[in-house]
């Protein structure tokens, strides 16, 4: 006689849902690094293509503002590229694939011009920092300059910024995950960005991209936990 043991029950998996941190963490990165480079581009008192010496003098009786602006540097290099993972998130179900080609120039521009061209610590910072040769300093950074890894890691970076944003901020006006100027802003504040006279005008266009991204940020949070990794909603 054949004996028949009852259908033993599935045993209960404990998981942990992380979306609503992942949301929460995307929406506070967001709009840090455009915040943080429109204020240094407002309080450094001399324009981004000033020389080494220059750029020293105007600095060397203002340690404190240089400290600032080195933290507001690191604050964009780090927080760059997931702030633009973010932003694609948000409009990637509305537009995927402007949000693929804005991933693609946006956030792969951005990364290559990271990764080549130094970070904060730029030869002007290093002579205020670290009491280097001024005239050594200039001479690595007209090196720098004329080197072929810098170009390419200039121009990606351009792209990323000026292509880059501008193909992000048509993304998220055809997503309508954020309200048409605030798309704008986006687009505006990036591809205008190498077109202004001036570094205080290149800082108010970008902090205008840090308003767009901004609503990018209440986006995120106000986006339903079941909405945050379904697939697409169009082409």
């Amino acid at each position: 006689m054949t004996t028949i043991s009852p259908a033993t029950a599935p045993t209960p998996v404990r998981t942990h849902d992380a979306r609503r941190f992942w949301q929460g963490l995307l929406a506070v990165v967001v709009p840090l690094p455009m915040l943080a480079k429109g204020i240094s581009y407002l309080i450094i008192p001399v324009d981004g293509d000033a020389s080494v010496q220059r750029t020293v003098d105007a600095l060397q009786s203002r340690p404190g503002l240089a400290e600032t602006l080195v933290w507001l540097d690191v604050v964009f290099c780090v927080l760059l590229v997931p702030s633009l993972i973010g932003a694609c998130w948000l409009s990637r179900r509305g537009a995927p694939r402007l949000t693929t080609a804005a991933g693609l120039v946006a956030v792969g521009g951005t990364l290559v011009g990271i990764a080549l061209l130094g970070g904060p610590l730029t030869p002007f910072q290093m002579v205020l920092r670290h009491d280097l040769d001024t005239s050594s300093m200039t001479a690595l950074s007209d090196a720098a300059e004329g080197d072929a890894v810098v170009a390419v890691g200039s121009l990606c970076f351009i792209a990323g910024i000026v292509i880059g944003l501008a193909v992000l901020g048509a993304a998220l006006w055809r997503s309508r995950q954020v309200p048409p100027v605030a798309a704008l802003a986006v687009l505006l504040g990036g591809c205008t960005h190498p077109f202004l006279p001036g570094h205080v005008a290149q800082g108010i266009g970008l902090l205008v991209a840090a308003v767009g991204f901004a609503f990018v940020s209440v986006a995120l949070l106000r986006l339903p936990k079941g909405d945050f990794d379904l697939p697409p909603t169009q082409d």
